[in-house]
């Protein structure tokens, strides 16, 4: 996955990215952390990336729901 993500932000730096753009960051987004693997998937790139976890509370703080779609709201924007 990494791999992929470098692809794309390698083609958005290149195809899309203006001189006043600051550098692209790309975010992978996984369901857990593996210090091995993320070591040696990205030993051989040379654009500056982080790894690191973020852990979800079991409940979204009040003022963040509030704002938030249900689920339902987003099946029916989505037309299901």
């Amino acid at each position: 996955k990494s791999k992929k993500l470098n692809f794309y932000r390698s083609a958005v730096d290149d195809l899309l990215k203006d001189e006043s753009d600051k550098p692209s960051i790309g975010v992978l987004l996984c369901k857990g952390k593996n210090n091995a693997v993320a070591e040696y998937s990205l030993k051989d790139l040379n654009k500056p990336i982080g790894v690191s976890e973020y852990r979800l509370p079991r409940q979204l703080p009040a003022e963040v729901a509030e704002v938030l779609p249900t689920p339902e709201d987003l099946e029916n924007r989505l037309g299901k």
